[in-house]
């Protein structure tokens, strides 16, 4: 027997090792194409076509609607949710019921001495259980510090599900932003499509008849190299404006989650600029964002929960009160009462929380301190973005008006440039020159004009400016795209909902340079107003964002050149 149990013991114990281990199980190329399939499916599901030309309206409504970013916003939105549900529940009692079954192999035998004498008992053992009977239980148990802790957790969910909703405004803001960049690069792709494609032919052309006449020694050596080398050159920049417009519809079309391969075309909005927004005072501009930019949002409820979680810490320290109340029944006849009610109070202290109580208050107090840090530093730095998106806005709009300047002279040119084609006093080289600095001073329009657009999509959300629009899942796209197009041209009514000032600063582009408010009413003011001041003009503008600032603030932009494209 002792042989067999010892058999018996070690089969069991190889028995659970084997089971213990796990096997590595690497996927499949078939699962991983099979899973791959039915995700692109997924993403695709229920995305009706582009049907005629896409307008401006519709594609930041497909792009609200649709895009993968923000639906994944969206379901984090949903899941802090859920996460608060359930944190509510925890601040109920605990009902448990229970069943069990009591098995012995042989009966409870018992015997008994004499409590003077301390003898046995002259009476025979006795049997105080039965060998198998069922046991049934419902309790309920309730403990005050759970509760208070519990409580206190629920109400930091409630926060961070304001988190959540706060990120998602802020992934929908940078989701327009690129969406009007993207779209103003399509539509001006769209536009010089064809009269890039039939320069660089003319200009192919011309090479080859270039490289014929040298063959042929029809010319100089030096002027036929030089004649194709100008020729290069136009080829050359006429190719990186096709590779450049060549990426806008590929943006586009991901941002609004549709097939990249799909052909569409774009309406083109109106290339009229609206400036409405350089009126509004600065001051304006910072109490808007201080109280509707996102960033600022979320560290205001990060701040909430630092603070809840001190309380958290707090009551810790406090003793532990449990009431539990149980109703038992027990199937053993050789009980008496088989069933019966079970009541308790329990008061519980560790008494090593007042050794740790010190520590733990510190480390709650930096805590706060920390978010309340972070909380400043996030208004400064939404306040230092919104003079910069507002100064970079002004610049954009000035830049705009030159392009649009420089472009119109070079219709006049290239009208007098066709009359010259009729008379046929022109050669290809020149054709080609023209050809590729009239594409050139259009689509630094174009460029011109998507940049005011982004710069305007970049103030507006750092003032925390957005479409009041609906569910987004619960409306059509129909009307999703009316209800976009007529918040979108209602932004700019939001800034006006308080009294503005009697006097306002004459306008910057009015008169021909950026220029600060003269009042200087906020520090960021007076730091650009004395920045202006120390760094002369002329200094070439850097990569870092303190140094753009500068650059643009002391630079007469009216004067300098329009940015080339190869830059």
């Amino acid at each position: 027997m002792p042989s067999a149990r010892t058999a018996c013991a070690i089969a069991v114990v190889l028995l659970l090792t084997a089971c213990g281990s796990v096997p590595i199980q690497p996927l499949s190329q078939a699962e991983l194409d099979k899973q791959t399939v039915a995700d692109r499916t997924a993403a695709q599901q229920g995305i009706p076509g582009i049907q005629g030309e896409l307008s401006m309206d519709e594609a930041v409504a497909r792009a609200l609607k649709y895009n993968l970013d923000r639906r994944t916003r969206m379901m984090e939105e949903a899941l802090a949710l859920n996460q608060l549900d359930a944190a509510s529940w925890d601040m109920l009692p605990k009902l448990t019921a229970s069943a069990g079954y009591a098995s012995r192999n042989k009966n409870l035998i018992t015997r008994s001495e004499d409590a003077v004498t301390g003898l046995p008992s002259l009476a025979n053992p006795y049997i105080s259980s039965e060998r198998n009977h069922q046991i049934y239980d419902l309790g309920l148990t309730w403990n005050l510090l759970d509760f208070g802790l519990s409580y206190v957790y629920a109400k930091q969910q409630g926060d961070r599900v304001m988190i959540a909703a706060e990120r998602r405004r802020k992934a929908m803001h940078t989701l327009i932003q690129d969406v009007r960049t993207a779209f103003w690069r399509t539509a001006s792709a769209q536009k010089l499509r064809d009269d890039v494609k039939n320069a660089i032919v003319l200009a192919e052309d011309a090479l080859q008849d270039a490289r014929k006449a040298e063959t042929e020694r029809v010319r100089s050596p030096i002027d036929a190299l030089r004649y194709q080398r100008q020729l290069l050159e136009n080829l050359r920049l006429l190719e990186s404006i096709e590779q450049e417009l060549s990426s806008g519809r590929i943006e586009l079309a991901s941002l609004m989650n549709t097939p990249l391969n799909l052909d569409f075309r774009v309406q083109e909005p109106s290339d009229t600029v609206d400036a409405t927004l350089l009126d509004v005072p600065v001051q304006r501009m910072e109490d808007m964002a201080v109280t509707q930019n996102a960033d600022i949002r979320e560290q205001f409820y990060t701040s909430r929960i630092a603070v809840e979680e001190t309380k958290r810490t707090m009551l810790r320290l406090f003793p532990n009160l449990s009431f539990n109340y149980n109703v038992k029944y027990d199937t053993d006849r050789f009980l008496i009462n088989n069933h019966w009610n079970d009541t308790g109070l329990q008061l519980s202290y560790n008494l090593f929380n007042l050794l740790s109580a010190p520590a733990q208050k510190k480390l709650a107090d930096a805590g706060v301190k920390l978010a309340d840090q972070r909380r400043i530093a996030a208004q400064m730095t939404v306040l230092t973005q919104v003079h910069l998106s507002r100064l970079s806005y002004q610049i954009a709009y000035r830049q705009y008006v030159r392009a649009d300047q420089v472009w119109q002279a070079d219709a006049k040119i290239a009208q007098h440039i066709k009359n010259r084609e009729t008379a046929e006093t022109q050669s290809k080289l020149e054709q080609v020159a023209n050809s590729t600095t009239a594409i050139l001073s259009l689509l630094r329009r174009y460029q011109s004009l998507s940049q005011v657009q982004a710069a305007a999509s970049k103030l507006q959300a750092t003032m925390g400016l957005e479409p009041v629009i609906g569910s987004v899942t619960e409306m059509s796209l129909e009307d999703l795209t009316r209800s976009v197009g007529t918040s979108m041209r209602d932004w700019s009514r939001q800034l006006d909902k308080s009294p503005q000032p009697a006097t306002q600063a004459s306008d910057p582009l009015k008169t021909g340079a950026v220029k600060s408010d003269p009042a200087a009413s906020t520090p960021l003011q007076a730091m650009a107003l004395r920045m202006t001041r120390e760094v002369g003009p002329g200094r070439e503008q850097t990569g870092s964002i303190g140094d753009q600032f500068i650059a643009i603030a002391t630079q007469d932009m009216g004067t300098s050149p329009a940015m080339d494209v190869m830059e």
